[in-house]
C-alpha cells in the first residue's frame, strides 16, 4: 500500500505558489540595473542604504533609528545580547515563541512568563507580578497573531503596557513579523507609535511577506539602542546581505510589496477557515479561536490528552505539527500549534482528517 503524501503543519512559512516569483525575479534585475555598486559591495553594519531609508520613513523615525540585518531572528539576537544579562528578568508571554525562550535561556535569563488571552497577554497578570516586586530589564512581545497563540493584543493592553514599561522602567520589545497579514477586523496601532517613553524597540521581517529565503529583518528603535546594536552587528558581520536587501528595496519601492501581501492575505484567510471548518468537522473535541491574520493556529484538546503520543500517531500518518510544550514553561500538554499557511486547503481537510484518526485512535487505545 502507497505511503500518503506528507502533509506539514509545523513550519511557519508561505507555500512556494503565494510567493510572488515573477516580480521577485524583475525587482532583482532592476536592483541589479540601479545600483550594482550597492547590491554587490560590502555595506555598512547599518544595511542596505536606501532599504533602511524606506523602513525610518515607513515608521516616522529617521535612518538612525532603524536598522536592517539578516532576518528578523539576527535583529533579536543583536537586542538580547545588548540587553539582557545573565540573571536579568524578561517578561515572556505563555505560549511564546520557542525560539525566543531558547535564545534567553542561553544567554541566562530569569524568565517570566506571563499567560495569553484572547485579547493578548494577561496585563492585569503582569501588573501583579511588578507589584510584587519583579523589575523585567525586558518584555518581549508578539502583539499580532502572536506565534503560536493566534492572539492579537488588544489597543487598551497596547496602552497599559507602555504605561507600566515607564513606571516600571522597562523596554517593550514589539516583535511583529505578522503585523501586515491581518485579513479581518480592524488594525491596531504598533505600540511604536504610541510609544512618548522610548520604551519600544520594533522588530519586523519580510520573511512573511516578501519570501522566506531573503532573510531580511530590521530593528527600530532609539537612536542609542540602534547604534549600539549597530556596532554589535559591525563586530559580527561587517555587513549584513546587501544583494538581498537591494531586492527587498525594490521589492517595496515598485509597489510590488503590496501586492505580495494582498496575494498573501487572500491565501492565508482560505487556509484558516479550511483548518477551523475541518477541525469543527474532524475533532469536535478541540477547541480554538480563529485568528485575524497571521499563519497560526492554536488548538487545546480535552485535560488529560496526551500530546506527545499524538505527535507520534499523527507521523506515523503523514502529519506533523509542533506540540505546545516547545513554546511554554510548563504545562500545555494538551496543546498543539497548527501553521496553516504552507498547506493547501485540499491538503489541510485531508491532514486534519488524518490528525483525527490519530486522535481518535489515541482514545479507543485508552479505552
Amino acid at each position: 500500500m502507497e505511503a500518503a503524501q506528507p502533509i506539514s503543519f509545523a513550519r511557519g512559512a508561505p507555500s512556494l505558489d503565494i510567493v510572488a516569483v515573477d516580480d521577485l525575479r524583475a525587482c532583482a534585475q532592476t536592483a541589479f540595473e540601479r545600483d550594482p555598486k550597492g547590491a554587490f559591495s560590502y555595506g555598512t553594519a547599518g544595511g542596505y542604504g536606501p532599504l533602511r531609508d524606506w523602513i525610518a520613513e515607513r515608521h516616522g523615525v529617521e535612518r538612525e533609528g532603524a536598522l536592517a540585518t539578516n532576518g528578523s531572528m539576527q535583529a533579536d539576537a543583536f537586542l538580547f545580547q545588548l540587553m539582557v544579562h545573565e540573571g536579568d528578568t524578561v517578561v515572556v508571554e505563555a505560549p511564546t515563541y520557542d525560539r525566543t525562550l531558547l535564545s534567553l535561556r542561553e544567554l541566562g535569563a530569569s524568565i517570566l512568563a506571563i499567560p495569553m488571552q484572547e485579547d493578548g497577554l494577561d496585563v492585569d497578570a503582569l501588573a501583579h507580578a511588578l507589584e510584587a516586586g519583579a523589575r523585567p530589564k525586558l518584555a518581549h512581545i508578539i502583539p499580532n497573531f502572536q506565534n503560536p497563540a493566534g492572539a492579537t493584543l488588544s489597543l487598551d493592553k497596547r496602552r497599559q503596557l507602555l504605561e507600566l514599561a515607564a513606571r516600571y522602567e522597562f523596554v517593550v520589545f514589539e516583535d511583529d513579523p505578522y503585523g501586515e497579514l491581518r485579513f479581518e477586523g480592524e488594525s491596531l496601532p504598533t505600540m511604536l507609535s504610541l510609544d512618548t517613553e522610548d520604551r519600544v524597540v520594533y522588530a519586523s521581517s519580510f520573511s512573511k511577506t516578501v519570501c522566506p529565503g531573503i532573510r531580511v529583518g530590521y530593528l527600530v528603535g532609539p537612536k542609542p539602542t540602534i547604534a549600539a546594536i549597530e556596532q554589535r552587528a559591525t563586530n559580527t558581520y561587517i555587513s549584513p546581505n546587501m544583494v538581498a536587501q537591494s531586492i527587498v528595496h525594490e521589492f517595496c519601492r515598485s509597489g510590488a510589496l503590496e501586492r505580495s501581501i494582498e496575494t498573501v492575505k487572500r491565501a492565508l484567510r482560505e487556509r484558516r477557515d479550511a483548518t477551523c471548518e475541518a477541525l469543527e468537522r474532524h475533532l469536535p473535541d478541540a477547541e480554538f479561536t480563529p485568528p485575524e491574520g497571521g499563519y497560526f493556529l492554536w488548538v487545546q484538546l480535552p485535560e488529560g490528552s496526551d500530546v506527545d503520543a499524538l505527535s507520534a500517531a499523527a507521523k506515523d500518518r503523514g502529519v506533523v505539527f509542533v506540540k505546545g510544550t516547545d513554546f511554554m514553561l510548563e504545562g500545555g500538554l494538551n496543546t498543539l500549534r497548527l501553521a496553516y499557511s504552507g498547506v493547501g486547503p485540499d491538503e489541510i481537510a485531508d491532514g486534519i482528517g488524518r490528525l483525527a484518526e490519530a486522535y481518535n485512535s489515541l482514545s479507543v487505545a485508552a479505552a
